[in-house]
């Protein structure tokens, strides 16, 4: 499902969620029949809050974009129930997060990246 069209409709959308929102993708990638994001919020927005931002505008916009998915789904929705989110902390840096996203795929060389943010230290600010 994840076409090359697709995967373009994707990233578009997520680069202007990060315009409209305080989240920076850090690296957007897509492994076959699944996305990996690696994100950067302000602690106001819960993880819980940012797949909603993420799956309901991304899914929206794609389905608008690249009607062909629609009729892929069989009437069903774009994105599954389910996530997986892990956060930088006492146990774990973006580094790590990231290797283990990169090492998902089924098959090897599986993951394709469609976007790295270039390294910027600054921290996200409230105001």
């Amino acid at each position: 499902m994840f076409t090359d069209e697709v995967d373009q409709v994707l990233m578009d959308v997520c680069l202007e969620i990060a315009k409209r929102y305080e989240i920076v993708f850090l690296e957007i990638g897509v492994d076959r029949d699944h996305v990996h994001f690696l994100v950067q919020s302000v602690p106001m927005y819960s993880p819980k809050k940012i797949v909603q931002i993420l799956k309901s505008l991304t899914a929206r916009e794609v389905l608008k974009r690249v009607p062909s998915v629609k009729k892929q789904l069989w009437g069903g929705e774009f994105w599954t129930d389910g996530y997986f989110v892990s956060t930088v902390g006492k146990h774990g840096d973006e580094d790590m997060i990231s290797r283990y996203v990169k090492n998902q795929g089924q098959e090897e060389n599986a993951y394709k990246k469609l976007h790295k943010q270039k390294r910027n230290d600054d921290q996200l600010t409230l105001w």
